[in-house]
């Protein structure tokens, strides 16, 4: 199969190329993504955008590891990359997500809590003062370390731990009322 691979990149012919990789892989490719995102549909989607990067990418193996190893790097960077993704921690699972112990209804109820609570927490956000404002927005929604939020803010890390102190204590006061 790699000498095929190899001899097929040498000829440019890709479709038969991913046709033969899909056939000899797909499975495999199809049950990894699953182990990663736990939901069929979601890693048959996976799946098919994984073997789209393959097709793009294939003039990049260069036969130095074997083709699986390859197609799993990109198999396992793509998933890694889907779960940090804004869609995997912002969107509600349903249907085959659901757990043996929860329902769907369950599901739906506590997504609408938390929406609520999503849009409290927001609404107290934007009535802090902009530099406690900004710094929680920096560290909690984008993530950056307080060395880079103290970068970006022009002030010291201690500030910036002094602002994120502060802008909690304002939002608790505010959240209480």
């Amino acid at each position: 199969m790699e000498e095929m691979i190899i001899e097929g990149l040498a000829t440019e012919n890709k479709d038969l190329l991913i046709d033969e990789i899909m056939n000899q892989y797909g499975q495999e490719i199809l049950q990894l993504t699953y182990s990663y995102v736990n939901n069929k549909a979601v890693a048959e989607d996976l799946t098919q955008d994984i073997f789209v990067k393959c097709y793009n990418a294939l003039h990049t193996y260069s036969g130095k590891s074997k083709l699986r190893t390859w197609l799993w790097r990109i198999t396992m960077n793509h998933c890694k990359d889907f779960l940090r993704s804004w869609y995997t921690r912002n969107v509600v699972a349903t249907g085959e997500e659901l757990t043996h112990n929860g329902t769907k209804k369950e599901l739906v109820e506590q997504a609408v809590i938390q929406r609520e609570e999503d849009d409290e927490l927001i609404s107290a956000i934007m009535t802090l003062p902009i530099k406690y404002r900004e710094v929680i927005y920096l560290f909690y929604y984008q993530e950056l370390p307080i060395k880079e939020i103290a970068e970006l803010t022009d002030t010291g890390i201690n500030t910036v731990k002094t602002r994120l102190r502060r802008a909690k204590e304002l939002l608790k006061q505010r959240l209480e009322e």
